[in-house]
């Protein structure tokens, strides 16, 4: 592991389970970063982390390590209740965010981050890590190189009843406090509203990525057993058709993928989960000279990955990889879309015709 020779100094709000999980090691393991601050408001766990990952500084409170000149950047890593609130804050010192996806939970306080963001020349990423997944960058590539116009994208998501028992043995035993801030209530309660904004962000950003901005949506739920599934008819911006598919949790292994046709060709991708560090099976079919094309299995640390285009973005002016505010914004407006749609069984139209 080669670092360059500047830096970004990053800090990173918040020592829960994403930050464990991911972060705190994606952060140390970047070409361009270097994890400069931690904070969090439970001070035992903020001294177990800092133990571990060995930060410059240490804060237990997020204004003063705002007020910290060394801090260029912060990635905020807390419950989703409290993204825009603590990125509003960031943007007002001054700070370079990258904040953990969803972007907020209603439009209303997203759409007041952007008017902020807009009268500043920050850099604000969302982490929607997909994006820097090889095979996911390789299908966009191809789409938007070689495939001419989409005709149709199916894209599906189902978490697994044994997903967890997967992910334990792949992830760092996590720390946890009494001491730690939780969001008012229990948010994971609905489980409706919570699958859909926690899960459904990835299935509407991959969409999007892939192929473009989504017009209006028709979307079906049905609740059994204790699972959830949404079947969401998509119309894209281009003409383009799509059915994205959501469902939580389904009786074997977690499984995310696409399958897109197109006037010269096809791509099909198989999206593994992000812990095994391992880029999607990807094949793409050419109708130029008739033959299917793969990436290399090439670097696949996702959160590893999104932290240097941030840093890269910051540092040397590079056009922005990752998800920008607008994209956040977009997931979060196709989200609400369904839910209304699943309410009235109506086509709901996201932009205006």
């Amino acid at each position: 592991m080669k670092k360059e020779p500047r830096l970004l100094r990053l800090g990173i709000l918040g020592c829960g389970p994403i930050s464990q999980i991911a972060h705190f090691d994606a952060c140390r393991k970047a070409r361009n970063a270097e994890l400069y601050a931690i904070c969090d408001l439970a001070p035992d766990l903020l001294a177990k982390m800092a133990a571990i990952h060995e930060p410059k500084a240490t804060y237990a409170n997020f204004a003063d390590m705002l007020a910290d000149p060394q801090v260029e950047a912060v990635l905020i890593g807390v419950a989703d209740q409290f993204h825009v609130p603590l990125a509003r804050q960031a943007v007002a010192a001054g700070k370079h965010v990258l904040v953990e996806k969803p972007l907020g939970v209603t439009m209303e306080e997203c759409e007041t981050l952007r008017a902020e963001l807009k009268a500043t020349k920050l850099v604000f990423q969302v982490g929607h890590n997909r994006r820097f997944d090889p095979g996911v960058a390789f299908a966009r590539h191809f789409i938007r190189e070689e495939m001419g116009r989409i005709m149709a994208l199916k894209a599906w998501y189902y978490d697994s009843t044994h997903r967890y028992t997967m992910t334990d043995n792949l992830q760092p035993i996590v720390r946890s406090s009494a001491k730690a801030r939780r969001p008012e209530g229990n948010p994971k309660a609905d489980k409706r509203r919570y699958f859909l904004l926690g899960h459904g962000c990835h299935l509407m950003d991959t969409a999007r990525f892939l192929g473009g901005e989504i017009l209006a949506v028709r979307a079906r739920l049905r609740e059994d057993f204790g699972a959830f599934c949404w079947f969401v008819e998509t119309e894209f911006a281009s003409g383009a058709l799509g059915h994205l598919d959501l469902i939580i949790p389904v009786c074997g292994d977690m499984e995310e993928g696409f399958q897109i046709f197109g006037e010269h060709g096809s791509a099909q991708g198989k999206v593994y989960l992000p812990w095994f560090h391992k880029s999607s099976q990807v094949e793409c079919f050419s109708e130029k000279d008739r033959r299917y094309h793969r990436p290399l299995g090439e670097d696949a640390y996702t959160y590893k990955l999104q932290i240097e285009g941030f840093a890269d973005t910051i540092l040397h002016g590079l056009p922005q990889q990752g998800a920008s505010i607008e994209d956040g914004l977009a997931a979060l407006r196709a989200l609400t879309a369904i839910a209304r749609s699943v309410e009235t069984g109506e086509n709901v139209r996201l932009i205006a015709p």
